[in-house]
């Protein structure tokens, strides 16, 4: 297990969300992307709760709709990793994989493209 502070991983999770092509990163639509140190499961590094862009069909219908919402849990990743170089890449890879399913791609496919 690895101690990353909760400020340190938050700007590990910037750092990420950085990343993104600025391209893929405008498209992102109506989504907050949240900290927290774990979810239901302690088994999950990552949650996208939200309507992928793909299923937004009459979104709203005018009305103002919640954001989305990704959460990237510290606690799971920072016990699974046993380095910060490891949790540097594991928060990137986690925050990829959840902003992949905000574009409405699939566990399958990301497991595919080795996002899994």
């Amino acid at each position: 297990m690895v101690a990353v502070p909760q400020d340190r991983f938050e700007a590990l999770v910037a750092q990420a969300l950085d990343e993104i092509p600025d391209d893929l990163a405008e498209l992102m639509e109506n989504v907050a992307v949240l900290v927290a140190d774990e979810g239901d499961d302690p088994d999950v590094w990552g949650l996208y709760d939200g309507v992928p862009l793909t299923d937004r069909v009459a979104y709203g219908a005018g009305e103002m709709v919640l954001p989305d919402r990704i959460y990237i849990y510290r606690l799971p990743i920072c016990e699974g990793c046993s380095s910060e170089a490891e949790v540097v890449e594991e928060v990137r890879v986690t925050v990829i994989h959840e902003v992949a399913h905000h574009f409405g791609i699939e566990d399958e496919r990301l497991d595919e493209l080795g996002w899994g």
